[in-house]
């Protein structure tokens, strides 16, 4: 979901008795729906507090962002409160298209994160309530292990530092393994010791997502597509007029889960979040069809613990295929997954934030390595060698990419935990990236919580 899209002219809108996917109706500019007056040029028509006039609100609350984060806090809120109107606004056609549909699927199981932290506490709930939601839905998974791997003995010392994170943190079923019973788990692998999660799993988040929405709009959830919100407005006796170009509708509360485009919401909503987003994207490569034997599950290394990306791993998917990567490149879009993707106005903005050149000044070494390899396939074949030896140039082919949004405060410090920023009439998600899919469905019971408290819902 973002604000920065291009407008639509027409928005596709899904209640209970309006099916899921099917073509919702055209709305004139200036068409009355619900009580609510649908304004052509709203972001002049309502540009300050008390130049919108309603008697009532239309909704509860509104949530901005259709990927699986906005839809796992609005079935905690119906599980919370069945009687809410809620609207989620989704700027696509579908749901789900940008960061969960670009997702790996890993259910991750919670190792890499600090004990006690956020993060770990989410990830960890939030994988049982993953494999709890696919088992009910009849979604496949498979829990198919994960290794992570020493290539060195200077790696081992931060091995044993992430065994003692998942220990700590309840990851069930840890151990800790020498280089030969890593062989045993993953023949074609070098290392010197690892880290086997045996209850790691794999999963298609793009099922989860619809099998969501489905549920969702039954309990009377209803989506508004093709919604890219340029506005919102504090209207006149209390609530909130959400708006795009051509439509507006109006909520007592607002909860933000626009993941890209987080920041850009905040600061519609009038929030300081303190941070930006800057886009990362990340190129993956697919192993050739008679090659995917070199990989049986998840294979990963020693993360950098002082960069918020787990290096390029292996990754077989719930639907058979063996992804390598991915690298970490700064995208010229906020959606922008691939190299020539390019928005003028999106760059400028990264580029004109303070924290950017902070962090840039840090990591500008590992930054120009991530690029190299991004345009070097040679260079990429040779990180994921340091993990499978024997694989071959020629084993891999191009695959897709998807984007992080990398929440960076203003000294370029990068927000590694789960970020919340909560108010009296909105709450936003401001950063949630990996594992945000594997903890979404706790993350949305955080945030229902949340607004149980601040909003006051009963």
């Amino acid at each position: 979901m973002g604000a920065g899209a291009e407008p639509h002219t027409s928005t596709a809108r899904h209640g209970p008795g309006d099916p899921l996917g099917a073509g919702g109706q055209d709305r004139g500019a200036a068409e009355a729906v619900g009580g609510v007056r649908h304004i052509g040029q709203v972001a002049r028509a309502i540009a300050f507090v008390g130049d919108y006039n309603t008697s009532a609100m239309t909704y509860d609350i509104a949530i901005i962002g259709g990927g699986i984060v906005g839809l796992a806090t609005a079935r905690a809120l119906l599980e919370k409160a069945p009687a809410l109107k809620l609207v989620l606004c989704e700027k696509e056609a579908e749901l789900g298209t940008h960061q969960t549909g670009h997702n790996s699927g890993v259910i991750h199981s919670g190792i890499y994160y600090k004990p006690g932290s956020f993060k770990a506490r989410q990830c960890v709930e939030g994988a049982r309530l993953m494999v709890e939601f696919c088992e009910a839905h009849a979604i496949k998974y498979d829990r198919c292990g994960k290794v992570i791997v020493a290539t060195s003995q200077e790696e081992v010392p931060r091995l044993k530092t992430l065994y003692e994170r998942g220990t700590a943190n309840g990851v069930p079923g840890l151990s800790m393994l020498d280089a030969a019973h890593v062989r045993e788990i993953e023949p074609h692998v070098r290392a010197v010791a690892g880290i086997h999660s045996p209850n790691t799993a794999i999963v298609d988040y793009s099922e989860v997502t619809a099998a969501l929405g489905r549920e969702l709009v039954a309990s009377g959830l209803t989506i508004e597509y093709k919604f890219p919100v340029s506005a919102i407005t504090r209207v006149r006796g209390g609530g909130l007029a959400v708006s795009t170009p051509q439509h507006t509708i109006t909520a007592n509360k607002l909860i933000n889960c626009a993941g890209l485009y987080s920041d850009v919401i905040a600061r519609l909503a009038g929030a300081n979040t303190e941070v930006q987003i800057i886009p990362f994207r990340g190129e993956y490569y697919f192993l050739r069809p008679e090659r995917e034997s070199l990989v049986r599950g998840l294979i990963y290394p020693v993360p950098d613990p002082e960069f918020p990306f787990l290096g390029v791993h292996f990754t077989r998917t719930i639907h058979g295929e063996v992804e390598a990567g991915p690298n970490a490149v700064l995208a010229f879009a906020r959606e922008g997954y691939r190299f020539t993707s390019f928005r003028p106005r999106e760059l400028a903005g990264t580029l004109g934030y303070s924290g950017f050149w902070a962090m840039a000044r840090k990591y500008w070494r590992t930054g120009a390595y991530e690029m190299y390899r991004s345009l070097s396939k040679k260079k990429f074949v040779e990180a994921l060698q340091g993990l499978v030896p024997d694989l071959k140039g020629e084993d891999i082919i191009r695959g897709g990419a998807g984007v992080r949004a990398q929440a960076v405060r203003a000294d370029g410090s990068l927000v590694d935990d789960f970020s919340i920023a909560s108010g009296p009439d909105a709450i936003h998600v401001v950063n949630a990236p990996s594992p945000g899919a594997t903890a979404s469905l706790a993350i949305g019971r955080h945030v229902a919580g949340l607004a149980t408290q601040t909003f006051g819902l009963v």
